[in-house]
């Protein structure tokens, strides 16, 4: 039964790429703050993406939905078209990518490298609809990871991320952390991680979850107002993360906090965090940065001993051309500097401070940052 097949050829996957390594990153402050970076990059697909494919693959399946013969379709900016497109070939099903055409190019590559078909839209508000049109088109499965993101993972545990980060800081110093950082995305990471702490009554009753997001996606508006239907703009330099509006995977009751952090923020962590790690990541890895370093300044400027967490979602040799690229950055209106001396700041402070011509942005639209 090529459905039983299917089911076993993802599950062997699964035990095959074992779990992904946390490690601590060492800064001054740790005296009091410990920071841990669980590292989603060395999945064999490269991104915190592979469990969602995963997941939205075995969903499928069950459903009926993904069929044999017919192509599996989906919207992304890359990483999670990337990883879908590695679990359609192993499973021996088409499968078509819809991007927007700023999507970086290795990315793409990524995607025809594991044998998916790329069809390009011009904003990232065409993707949906141009999904649609190739599934009743081809009698394919939209794949629809933006509403089905927290529904096709399994909260409870299976080995998903919440699972797997909580069993790995059961050892550390201090094991159950203060925060989690993670971005919005599809939201269902979030949702993943939010209700496993409400799940578990050791983790309820101190774990709190920070969701960061670029400034100007409709998420932080929505979670400060309230307004679930208001709307924003998609980064085009932080790829992933951050949407023109309000996902159905998105689960704002489970969210202790947001923040919402400008471009230059995270292209800055980037460029920090790689004289620290000695190898690049992605652009939402420095969002979550920012996020944790802000969390972690505020816990020393209370003296506040404990532990946050947070994600690489994947490395930054797709970006080479793009966020490590001075001319590129230049070109997209980008300035790191400012962020970059706020960060050396913190090494050697432990406190975080937003560098001042943002701080008057922020004052003067209230709804961009908080941070």
């Amino acid at each position: 039964m090529w459905i039983a097949d299917a089911v076993k050829a993802i599950e062997a996957d699964q035990a095959r790429s074992a779990d992904t390594h946390l490690g601590r990153l060492a800064a001054p402050q740790a005296e009091l703050v410990d920071i841990y970076l669980k590292d989603e990059s060395t999945h064999p697909t490269g991104s915190l993406k592979h469990r969602l494919a995963r997941s939205l693959f075995l969903y499928g399946l069950v459903n009926g939905w993904v069929r044999e013969g017919f192509p599996v379709i989906e919207a992304s900016s890359g990483s999670t078209a990337i990883s879908e497109a590695y679990f359609a070939r192993l499973i021996g099903v088409p499968f078509i990518a819809v991007v927007p055409r700023s999507t970086a190019a290795r990315k793409v590559e990524a995607i025809r490298f594991h044998g998916g078909r790329v069809d390009f839209v011009a904003r990232a508000e065409d993707m949906e609809p141009r999904c649609r049109a190739l599934a009743a088109e081809t009698g394919g499965h939209f794949m629809d990871q933006f509403t089905f993101a927290e529904r096709a993972t399994e909260w409870r545990g299976n080995n998903n991320i919440a699972q797997s980060l909580f069993a790995q800081m059961a050892r550390e110093r201090h094991a159950v952390p203060e925060w989690v950082v993670v971005g919005a995305g599809t939201g269902g990471t979030a949702a993943t991680i939010g209700r496993y702490v409400r799940y578990r009554p050791e983790l309820a009753v101190k774990t709190r979850l920070c969701v960061v997001d670029p400034a100007g996606s409709a998420y932080f508006k929505a979670y400060t107002t309230g307004a679930m239907d208001c709307t924003g703009r998609t980064s085009l330099v932080v790829e992933g993360i951050g949407r023109p509006r309000v996902e159905a995977s998105f689960v704002p009751s489970v969210v202790h906090r947001m923040m919402a952090v400008p471009d230059s923020a995270s292209v800055a962590a980037c460029l920090w965090l790689e004289a620290r790690l000695g190898r690049r990541v992605g652009p939402s890895t420095g969002t979550n940065l920012i996020g944790t370093l802000r969390l972690a300044g505020e816990m020393t400027a209370r003296r506040q001993q404990g532990s946050i967490v947070t994600l690489i979602c994947d490395g930054g040799e797709r970006y080479g051309d793009t966020v490590y690229s001075p001319a590129w950055r230049q070109a997209q209106g980008l300035d790191p500097v400012p962020w970059l001396a706020a960060l050396e700041a913190f090494a050697r402070t432990g406190l975080f401070a937003m560098p001042l011509e943002d701080s008057q942005r922020a004052a003067e639209a209230a709804l961009c940052y908080e941070i």
